[in-house]
């Protein structure tokens, strides 16, 4: 399995915390979950996140059977409108920068 993250890193701008998270779920989750073969799709907050973790205020995980399947979704319609969106997302609510392209390989064992 191959998980692709976006990461961001910075502070959502004082007083819209709320706006922002809604916007993620409302306009930016529903795009990624359109992404052709995907298996998974997971947003966490940094409020939700474990004891430890990195301090990104949003972490967007997609999750492919392989990297042949995640490389078509890559070319598909709405990863460009992901982009797009996310680029709003990020000028209206964020002090900051998201990180694209962060691919990890998921092994499971029985």
């Amino acid at each position: 399995m191959i998980t692709r993250f976006a990461l961001f890193e910075g502070t959502v701008k004082d007083g819209e915390v709320a706006a922002f998270r809604a916007a993620v779920k409302e306009r930016l989750v529903p795009l990624w979950t359109q992404f052709p073969g995907n298996t998974d799709v997971r947003v966490m907050f940094s409020d939700d996140r474990d004891d430890g973790a990195p301090e990104f205020p949003l972490i967007l995980a997609i999750t492919y059977p392989d990297t042949s399947v995640m490389e078509a979704a890559l070319e598909a319609p709405a990863r460009y409108q992901s982009k797009e969106v996310t680029g709003e997302i990020v000028e209206d609510f964020f002090d900051g920068r998201i990180h694209h392209h962060v691919t990890q390989l998921n092994e499971y064992k029985a």
